[in-house]
């Protein structure tokens, strides 16, 4: 376990160090309170700064701290931390190799085989193939571009507004260190949240516990005052249509659909007349329901599942190119609504108050 494995986790080789290494994860979060502290520093940080926190002296303890600071977000289970987490280290991730690329000064203290290139991470994430070198920059082949892209906000990276050149897109090297971040931030969320078995999630009951504390105290959940279908990942898009066609739905599908509008914003009553063009529909059972999935009746507020979870039932249907960039339905719905114009939204808003008036009349 070398300078560069502590510095950059997220490697293959690094992954590769841990298990020549024979390290027994579960032997480690249970005994190892330095390699545990530091992980949930990593989280902690991430929500809290934006930044994963001051490397440990030991490579050992920073290395092993990653995967163990994955576990902890998993056992959190929050699609807001898993997102604050993986942008987190993808931002150390990008400080550190652009340091790398252009000054070696803080490489003097560490060794040289901390640094890691340009072409490194290309290697790394198979792009070699995708991305040409040219003389003022490099060209990104548009399939690659679009992906490594798509949860960049500014509209500077929409591909309308890019120049095309046969079938590539044009980048400088700041940017290309963008989108070399975004592979990294989706290299770090890939997989979350893990399962993760019961004995290693009660040894981190207390690093848990200290989250769950901090995500309590902060207002990190996007309040969503505005519901559009239309702008619904494809999933619950076609949950809902189910729902509205009358079509009976299987639990899983119907927990998911549920706490997803629950999540968004909808009251008991809104998803209750939801479900009332469905077959066998009761409305005690469904308040019950939609109360218990909301808090209101139960200690728990649900979130909707994950991706992984979607995929895992078979509710993950007609993926589009922004499902390749997130992990949770959430996080799609929230990509979708800031990519919308002011002006769209608040129409949505008046039509939402015409329609509740209507109702009432």
């Amino acid at each position: 376990m070398n300078a560069r494995h502590a510095r950059y986790p997220f490697l293959g080789e690094s992954r590769q160090a841990v298990q020549e290494a024979g390290v027994d994860l579960a032997a480690v979060v249970a005994e190892d309170d330095a390699v545990v502290e530091r992980a949930r520093e990593r989280v902690v940080g991430a929500l809290t700064s934006g930044e994963v926190g001051e490397p440990a002296r030991s490579n050992r303890v920073e290395l092993l701290s990653y995967p163990v600071a994955r576990v902890l977000v998993s056992v959190v289970d929050e699609h807001v931390l898993v997102r604050k987490y993986a942008d987190a280290e993808a931002n150390a991730a990008y400080e550190r190799f652009t340091a790398d690329e252009t000054d070696d000064s803080e490489l003097k203290s560490v060794g040289d085989d901390a640094s890691l290139s340009r072409s490194d991470l290309l290697r790394e994430f198979d792009l070699t193939s995708h991305v040409h070198a040219t003389q003022d920059g490099y060209d990104v082949d548009v399939p690659t571009y679009l992906l490594l892209s798509s949860s960049l906000r500014p509209d500077k990276w929409r591909l309308v507004n890019r120049v095309l050149d046969d079938g590539r897109v044009p980048v400088s090297e700041p940017e290309l260190d963008t989108l070399l971040r975004e592979a990294v931030r989706e290299r770090v969320a890939e997989g979350l949240p893990l399962s993760v078995p019961d004995e290693v999630a009660d040894a981190l009951e207390g690093p848990e516990t200290a989250v769950r504390d901090v995500l309590s105290e902060m207002d990190l959940t996007r309040e969503i005052d505005t519901v559009v279908p239309e702008l619904f990942p494809p999933c619950m898009q076609h949950l809902l249509d189910q729902v509205q066609r009358g079509e009976h739905l299987p639990h899983h599908s119907r927990f998911a659909i549920t706490t997803f509008l629950a999540n968004i914003g909808l009251t008991t009553d809104e998803i209750v007349d939801i479900y009332k063009v469905n077959p066998g529909f009761g409305e005690e059972m469904t308040r019950y329901q939609t109360d218990h999935i909301r808090g209101e009746s139960s200690p728990t507020e649900y979130t909707a599942p994950s991706c992984a979870t979607m995929k895992a039932y078979g509710d993950c249907v007609n993926p589009d190119d922004l499902c390749d960039a997130i992990n949770h339905p959430l996080s799609y719905y929230e990509a979708k609504l800031d990519d919308e114009e002011d002006e769209d939204l608040e129409d949505w808003r008046e039509r939402e108050n015409e329609d509740g008036e209507d109702a009432e009349a």
